[in-house]
């Protein structure tokens, strides 16, 4: 059977996203797949992040995860990613590197990858169902494969979002820990049967 190559993408403002991330990488890799853990690149000003004491921790906290490529597009067999709502869309400094997919698009090299999704937001609903799938109205123009958790799982009831896990801002729990990591083990499952 051939390693599933996952690229586990984030984008985080305080860090909850990051805890996903990590929490994902770990089950996936523990699943038997190869993974990246990549971070969208930080687009908001300087001074903005200076003005906020947790943003700028979290930024200097990351220093050492690389950022998304395009080459870690082409690599990875699947996508799981991670990132916080912004008013039921994704924030713009994941929308800033989606944007730059176009080329990958056109040559066809996103094709019959799988993808699945996570988001948090501040409050319970927050636009957090929206968020998860305007991701995957991209990744159909992709022509990617979604791998949504579902209700495949007793987990999923509990956290009760078939289209990924949702959590509270700065508030990644167990629950959240057995969600994310029955997403990333899916993931990795049904990556490895496409590309046998």
């Amino acid at each position: 059977m051939s390693t599933p190559k996952i690229a586990v993408i984030f984008y985080t403002t305080y860090g909850t996203n990051h805890q996903i991330a990590l929490a994902a990488k770990e089950a996936a890799e523990a699943a038997g797949a190869e993974v990246r853990l990549r971070r969208a690149a930080e687009t908001a000003p300087q001074s903005v992040i200076d003005g906020q004491e947790a943003w700028k921790n979290q930024v200097e906290k990351m220093q050492d995860i690389p950022e998304v490529s395009h080459d870690d597009m082409t690599w990875a067999d699947g996508y799981f990613f991670s990132f916080p709502t912004r008013y039921g869309n994704l924030p713009s400094q994941m929308a800033a590197f989606i944007d730059t997919l176009g080329p990958l698009w056109q040559e066809g090299k996103l094709v019959n990858k799988t993808i699945t999704a996570t988001t948090s937001a501040q409050t319970n609903h927050g636009g957090r169902e929206g968020t998860i799938q305007n991701l995957y109205k991209s990744a159909m123009h992709w022509g990617n494969i979604i791998v949504a958790p579902g209700y495949a799982d007793e987990v999923k009831f509990e956290d009760g979002n078939p289209y990924g896990y949702s959590g509270t801002a700065g508030k990644f729990d167990d629950l959240g820990q057995k969600a994310v990591g029955f997403q990333a083990r899916r993931l990795v499952e049904i990556t490895g049967k496409l590309i046998d």
